[in-house]
């Protein structure tokens, strides 16, 4: 069993192909977006298309956009491009389950710092790809060993299958959260251990009575990544969704039990601590692990170690 155990590492560490990024690179990177999405805030709820790209056309040549502008794999010019086409391409209403233009423009800078880690790797293409994937780990087989902390479900796969979902939904509506399930149920074993590990501090500080942890979206293939834009949710691409790095995890349903607040709370320590970029992108908040994060951790913490 010593192969569902991450190996030990030096620390974490910031890579991009050819340069080290410094964590104070991408903190100056998120305050700068956060100021970018301040100035949008102030020309009311819809600023419209054309303004929001003068605003990032003047921003995102300022030093704290270009430090890790640069560094993309595929080049500064090619990361702007990319949010400028989001932008471009976002239309509100019914088909996009984006709230507003100035959150698709937050999704998208932010999005840039996952490229930034993990745009150097291939990407999974096709399902058949992440399916033969040996470096992704089985949540399944994790989970009938006892060794997962946070809890998810898979797609139902069948016409019965979904309408039993329907069923549960229309009869207990707020016992799981309103979200199809896992495509495909593995990760990275380094992103296992750290959703074990905020899985674990999650059980000890949320209010009594809280359901554990729940992961709604693990690795993805570019095709499904492209399904789930044509259906209007915010599937960038690149992705680290794509390079089995990347996790959502629901928060929404967590305000019945009055612990969003405190899932929120951890997930941006561990961000602050260098472990994670966070997204927020309404009822689940992305989290992508940062290279180096989770190697030197347990799988299932206060437990020995397995080997």
């Amino acid at each position: 069993m010593s192969n569902w155990v991450a190996g030990r590492g030096t620390g974490t560490q910031f890579v991009s192909p050819g340069d080290a990024r410094r964590q104070s690179d991408v903190v100056a990177y998120r305050e700068a977006v956060a100021d970018v999405l301040t100035e949008l805030a102030s020309l009311g709820e819809s600023p419209g298309v054309a303004m929001a790209e003068r605003i990032l056309a003047r921003r995102l040549a300022e030093p704290e956009f270009a430090m890790v502008l640069s560094a993309m794999p595929s080049g500064p010019d090619a990361a702007i491009q990319r949010v400028l086409r989001e932008i471009r391409i976002y239309r509100q209403g019914a088909e996009n389950l984006v709230g507003n233009l100035a959150a698709m423009v937050g999704i998208a800078l932010l999005a840039q710092i996952d490229v930034l880690w993990w745009g150097h790797l291939p990407a999974y293409q096709s399902d058949s790809d992440v399916l033969d994937a040996v470096e992704l780990l089985d949540l399944d087989a994790l989970r009938r060993d006892g060794l997962l902390l946070f809890r998810y479900r898979r797609q139902a796969s069948s016409l019965v299958g979904r309408a039993a979902r329907s069923a549960e939904r229309r009869a207990a509506p707020l016992r799981v959260p309103r979200t199809a399930g896992l495509r495909f149920a593995c990760a990275r074993a380094e992103l296992i251990v750290l959703l074990n590990q905020i899985a674990a501090d999650f059980a000890r500080l949320a209010p009594p009575g809280t359901p554990p942890l729940w992961v709604t979206s693990l690795a993805r293939s570019v095709s499904h990544q492209r399904h789930l834009r044509s259906l209007g949710y915010a599937a960038l691409l690149p992705s680290a969704h794509c390079i089995g790095y990347a996790a959502d995890i629901e928060m929404t349903w967590f305000r019945q039990f009055q612990a969003d607040g405190v899932l929120q709370r951890l997930l941006l320590d561990r961000q602050r601590a260098g472990e994670i970029n966070v997204i927020d992108e309404g009822q689940a908040w992305h989290l992508c692990l940062c290279p180096g994060a989770g190697r030197a951790l347990r799988l299932v913490p206060g437990q020995p170690q397995l080997g």
